[in-house]
């Protein structure tokens, strides 16, 4: 119970732990394998899960060590789980169920009240029609839209399923079933269809705990265009998110409502933003809402089943319940370790410690980072620059932020082209052939650039020479866009290399307002540079 005081008997409690979760009766079955307890043993004891990923039984510490118990062998474990979970009571776990929501209505009354007023109040400020519940499957967006749908009064409210390809198969069941319990509902998937995870992770290797490129590639990006085609008339949009204080360090000072720092045109309202985890269950319990069955089996959170950020715990679930992917994943991950050079490949995956690499030291296409240039001895702002890509037409796109381009002007030996500005005043320009690597720019105006120097002028080009290299189609990019200008795929073709991954980035020249916002947004131009930074 949260209150001190027990609903159901009135009695004073005591305090055990900040914040925890339920244990199923299936995640109760993998506890006494594990603990070499026969079935059934746990099936009349109340059991949570607590801060620190501690479990109580009847309010006591189970005193279990979860980095020793995940070091048995999994097959045996598996074969044991599928044959009791066949045999599960549950009759002492709903009647404990049943207490908790008596005990907790207060404060059920009370989170749900607070959230029920500021989703009201917020979508005032909307129209219908640009509001939408982001939806991921997991329990917070879960608990999300059903309020939403609850305070707007509106069973057809907008669902954006964020599909990073990388869900649970329980998420995937999850949003058949929820959409045969809201048929008015309108759930519209956003998937980056360009794109493939195992085949990116060749190329820059596995994402981390401080490089989630993946969230940008498979999830920002793919969302982002989604809105701008459900909403391209609209120059702002309010989605309400499952985003809570509680869940790390670094949301712990998320605001309720905020503008969204990846998608330009979204406004953020987080209505359970304070909400523990024990509320978010108490008001799933009270509702008798659906929600997704990868809870039961012990997963504290169900974005991609194989994130960095996942506990310990979460991988040994992912060995019992998903073993074909766990092996593929981590037979990937040791491919990995070997081609960067790790003495000890199997220490260096088991241990965790690929969570936790940064840059892109030993991985080969981190090289295109690096921006080779000579500055001309004839002209003071000329640089002539040694490109890792030959140059397209999409060379030109990028440099659309400074100007209108016109090929017209240039000298066509030179392969030149002219960047001007509205008044047709010469900006900048380029002068190298298709096809080559040799790329000289001259910059005739740094002032119309918005650069105070020539240094910073040439900041600015190295900006566009690192994306041009770097270019894999993030759709960071286009997230950063305000005015929609921004459109970036990938090449279609039937080759393997890393330079048919490269992408074509196009601008808008109606659209582009010249803010040039998308010029430094990222560190040195571009998401995949930050990412993969590497000693020069």
């Amino acid at each position: 119970m949260y209150e001190q005081v027990c609903g159901c008997c009135g009695k004073k409690g005591k305090k055990f732990v900040k914040d925890c979760r339920i244990v199923f009766p299936e995640e109760k079955v993998l506890l006494e394998i594990l603990l070499g307890k026969e079935q059934g043993e746990l099936d009349n004891v109340s059991v949570w899960n607590g801060n620190g990923n501690i479990y109580y039984a009847d309010g006591k510490n189970m005193k279990l060590k979860i980095s020793e118990l995940i070091k048995q062998e999994t097959e045996n474990i598996r074969t044991l789980y599928n044959e009791r979970v066949q045999h599960i009571n549950t009759d002492f776990f709903e009647q404990m169920v049943k207490r908790f929501i008596t005990a907790n209505k207060k404060r059920f009354d009370d989170i749900d009240d607070d959230a029920m007023v500021q989703i009201k109040k917020k979508v005032k400020d909307y129209d219908d029609r640009e509001i939408f519940v982001s939806f991921s499957g997991g329990k917070d967006s879960t608990v999300v839209a059903d309020l939403v749908k609850r305070a707007m009064g509106r069973p057809d409210i907008c669902h954006i399923f964020g599909d990073t390809t990388l869900e649970f198969p329980e998420t995937e069941n999850y949003i058949k079933e929820y959409k045969r319990h809201n048929p008015k509902a309108l759930i519209v998937s956003s998937r980056n269809k360009d794109k493939n995870f195992e085949e990116l992770c060749g190329i820059v290797g596995p994402p981390s705990r401080v490089m989630r490129w993946c969230c940008t590639i498979f999830k920002t990006g793919a969302i982002n265009r989604k809105i701008e085609t459900i909403y391209a008339n609209k120059t702002k949009v309010l989605s309400f998110q499952g985003i809570r204080r509680s869940e790390s360090n670094s949301r712990n000072k998320y605001d309720r409502v905020s503008e969204s720092s990846k998608i330009s045109k979204q406004e953020v309202c987080a209505p359970i933003i304070s909400w523990y985890d024990f509320d978010v269950w108490l008001y799933i319990m009270t509702r008798g809402i659906i929600f997704n069955k990868a809870y039961r089996l012990g997963y504290s959170r169900v974005g991609c089943w194989c994130c960095p950020n996942n506990s310990s715990w979460s991988e040994f679930l992912s060995k019992i319940h998903m073993k074909e992917q766990y092996e593929k994943f981590h037979a990937m991950l040791i491919d990995f370790a070997k081609s960067v050079g790790k003495k000890d490949p199997e220490v260096y995956v088991d241990s965790g410690n690929w969570k936790a690499r940064q840059g892109g030291n030993g991985v080969k296409f981190a090289k295109n980072s690096i921006v080779n240039f000579e500055r001309c001895v004839k002209e003071e702002l000329a640089f002539n620059y040694e490109l890792t890509r030959e140059i397209t037409p999409t060379l030109y796109e990028l440099f659309k932020p400074f100007g209108r381009v016109v090929e017209q002007l240039g000298d066509k030996r030179l392969g030149e082209v002219y960047v001007v500005d509205a008044n047709s005043v010469a900006v900048l320009r380029l002068q190298g052939k298709i096809g080559t690597k040799k790329l000289k720019i001259i910059v005739d105006h740094p002032e119309l650039m918005r650069a105070k120097d020539a240094e910073e002028a040439k900041r600015k080009l190295d900006c566009q020479i690192t994306k041009y290299q770097m270019c894999l189609g993030c759709r960071a990019c286009e997230s950063v866009c305000r005015f929609s200008a921004i459109k970036v795929r990938s090449f279609a073709n039937d080759t393997n290399t890393v330079a048919d991954k490269m992408a074509d980035y196009h601008i808008d020249d109606d659209k582009c307002r010249r803010c040039q916002e998308c010029v430094g947004h990222f560190s040195v131009g571009c998401y995949m540079r930050k990412v993969l930074s590497i000693k020069r």
